[in-house]
Formats: structure tokens, C-alpha cells, sequence
């Protein structure tokens, strides 16, 4: 069971801010609450409109693509995939272009 919230700014400072000691707005966070039942993971993916716009405007991708694309992130984050080392977010990075691609949606990571 995983709710997607779409968020201004301030709420999505005030989230890392609270919950991870980061003062700054993110894209996109997340919020596991673990297995709820066998086999089902739970969570909050909390996506942050205004810097979702404005990283696809400076990056030249469709809205929808890459409110995707922080959605696949935020799921992939509560399977318990991470980027903190470069090997790990190699593995991320390319199961969300995987995932991606099923829906027609080019890699976020290619030029």
C-alpha cells in the first residue's frame, strides 16, 4: 500500500527537514512503513511539484515523464534500492530506466 503526495515547497522542506536533518527542498521523498502484510510493502512517496516543474523545464523532459520517473525513484526506494555509493545508484539508475521504458519513457540518465 504506497500513497503518492504532491507537495509544495514548504512542505516538502519542512518533511526532510524534520525527518532527515536536510534543509533544503527535495524532488521527491520517502517514507517506508515496512512490510504491512506478507509480501506488501507500505509507504508514502512525497513528490515535490514545484521542483518536479522546474527540473523538467531546465532539463527539456515532458512534465509527465519525469513526475514518472520520481515516482518509479520513490518505489524503488521503498523495495530498499539507494544511490549513496556510485555501484548502488548504477543499479537504481538502471532499473528505473528498465521500469521506465515499459511505459514508452526514455532513460532519465541518457543525453
Amino acid at each position: 500500500e504506497i500513497t503518492v503526495r504532491i507537495v509544495d515547497a514548504e512542505e516538502a522542506q519542512s518533511l526532510n527537514r524534520g525527518y532527515r536533518r536536510k534543509d533544503y527542498v527535495p524532488n521527491v521523498l520517502t517514507f517506508e512503513y515496512g512490510e504491512i502484510s506478507p509480501g506488501v510493502l507500505g509507504g508514502d512517496v512525497v513528490i515535490c511539484a514545484p521542483v518536479v516543474e522546474r527540473e523538467a523545464r531546465e532539463q527539456g523532459k515532458p512534465l509527465q515523464h519525469h513526475y514518472a520517473h520520481m515516482t518509479v525513484h520513490g518505489v524503488l526506494h521503498l523495495q530498499g534500492y539507494d544511490h549513496i555509493d556510485p555501484a548502488d545508484a548504477d543499479i537504481m539508475e538502471s532499473r528505473e530506466a528498465a521500469i521506465l521504458k515499459r511505459f514508452r519513457i526514455p532513460s532519465p540518465y541518457s543525453s
